[in-house]
């Protein structure tokens, strides 16, 4: 069973390899998104990560860290 997981406070500039690689370290990434603007195409600061396994480890081990300087 898949587990979506809400990303939030990301840096503008975070793309989906990023967060493919940050929770990749937890388990299996079956897919990435951060969330953008329709007009611009600016990143929303937002994103979803879909894990197949190692969610929960994800989780945990994430919640509340930093990347490039938010949290």
């Amino acid at each position: 069973m898949s587990k979506n997981i809400y990303v939030g406070n990301l840096p503008f500039q975070t793309t989906s390899d990023d967060l493919i690689s940050w929770f990749g370290e937890y388990g299996a990434v079956t897919r990435a998104q951060v969330a953008a603007d329709r007009e611009t195409g600016r990143s929303r600061g937002f994103g979803f990560v879909e894990m197949s396994s190692g969610g929960d480890e994800a989780i945990a081990g994430l919640n509340g860290s930093q990347l490039d300087g938010r949290t």
